[in-house]
């Protein structure tokens, strides 16, 4: 019997996320927002509370309330008073991208992160926790009317504070996050719209753009989405904006299509046959990476030729692939995809697990050995809580609401 059929390994499952949780739960800054976690599990003062690390934990705090760890609901409801509070830029509009004591750090707004400031909003909703709703609505209004761009069905990257200047940067990172964040809100507001936004950018990222380059998503693209796939080639291990093909993102996507049909068969009793065919070749392209360089893991990124370009390991890419097999298996059956999940989770506890000093190892080397250039510290949990969850929920709904339902573990009986 696969793990993912086993009682005992989801108990292990619920054990790690647990840890991560309490782990995580020392990052609150008193000054707003959560901090980036150091090495040790202690914030760093030196770094500004980033809107996006703060909206990943807010989201990851409601889980483990829905969880029903009494907890964490408190930790949930500081981040969205933070986000209520000093991120919040009353005069324009929107969050701003990092604050610290009271100051505004980079009043930028920022796609990426007003995505998360929907998943939280969303997650939080779901738990109850005061305040969410409220905030829910207004990060929707402000993704929908800022940062959406009607005709392309994706959303731009980067404005100026009062929202004046767009950068003609476009970034397909920040449309990820956006989808998995509207399908997080159409389940808790029940509109529509929001999935059908979802499945939008859904079928140009994957079906238009990765399957024209051969399931290797381009990343970076201009004002008119036309992929750039030289940008960043001088700095090649940028942590939001890298060169060439990023692994990671493979699985996300994949992933997400797989959970943007499930929601799609759940609404309307069908979904368009490019989502399953699309999911399965990210991720056998993704799975195919597996030891690359001829050392165990994924690397972080490979060039338009195959080849690596950044070895680093990084802890999200493992997370995304666990998760993704997880799904791959609930949805196709496919034994293949349970023998991958276990093969990825052993790597995972063999490198990347901190059996000392908790939560997971953010980065290593192409020896699998711990660094930090591109992630020093353990910055926050999203990805490995995530991986710990989404093994023991249904395709659909989206976590927070999947947990409110009640719906953990349930195709066990």
């Amino acid at each position: 019997m696969p793990w993912l059929d086993r009682r005992s390994h989801r108990a292990w499952l619920g054990d790690e996320a647990d840890a991560l949780l309490v782990f995580g739960s020392e990052s609150v800054r008193e000054d707003g927002g959560f901090g980036w976690l150091d090495e040790d599990g202690e914030v760093d003062l030196a770094r500004p509370a980033e809107l996006w690390i703060t909206c990943r934990m807010t989201h990851s705090f409601a889980l483990g309330h829905l969880l029903g760890r009494p907890d964490f609901g408190r930790f949930a409801d500081h981040g969205i008073a933070s986000l209520q509070g000093v991120f919040r830029d009353r005069e324009h509009g929107g969050w701003f991208s990092a604050v610290a004591d009271g100051k505004v750090v980079d009043d930028s707004k920022q796609a990426y992160a007003h995505a998360f400031v929907v998943l939280a909003a969303a997650s939080a909703t779901a738990a109850g926790r005061p305040g969410a709703r409220a905030l829910l609505e207004d990060a929707l209004a402000v993704l929908e009317e800022r940062f959406f761009e009607p005709e392309a069905r994706l959303h731009a990257d980067t404005a100026s504070r009062d929202f004046s200047v767009v950068d003609e940067y476009r970034g397909i990172n920040a449309n990820m996050h956006c989808v998995e964040a509207l399908l997080a809100a159409a389940d808790v507001t029940g509109e529509r719209r929001w999935l059908d936004r979802a499945a939008g950018i859904l079928e140009r990222a994957v079906d238009e753009f990765a399957r024209a380059n051969d399931w290797a998503l381009p990343e970076h693209y201009d004002l008119q989405w036309n992929p750039v796939l030289e940008y960043n080639k001088d700095e090649p291990k940028h942590p939001f904006r890298p060169y060439g093909a990023t692994i990671g993102h493979w699985f996300e996507w994949a992933r997400l299509v797989l959970h943007g049909r499930a929601a799609l068969i759940e609404a309307d009793g069908q979904a368009p046959d490019w989502m399953l065919e699309a999911a399965t070749a990210l991720m056998e392209k993704g799975a195919a990476t597996f030891g690359l360089d001829g050392q165990p893991g994924f690397v972080y990124t490979v060039g338009w030729d195959g080849r690596p370009v950044a070895q680093e390991r990084m802890h999200w890419v493992a997370a995304e692939a666990v998760a993704a097999a997880a799904v791959m298996y609930q949805v196709t059956a496919d034994r293949v995809w349970a023998e991958r999940y276990e093969q990825w989770w052993e790597y995972i506890s063999t490198y990347l697990l901190d059996g000392e000093g908790g939560s997971w190892f953010h980065e290593l080397d192409a020896d699998n050995e711990v660094q930090g250039v591109t992630w020093p510290g353990k910055p926050d949990i999203y990805h490995a809580l995530q991986a710990t969850l989404i093994a023991r929920l249904p395709a659909a709904p989206a976590l927070a609401a999947a947990l409110r339902d009640d719906l953990l573990d349930a195709d066990l009986g």
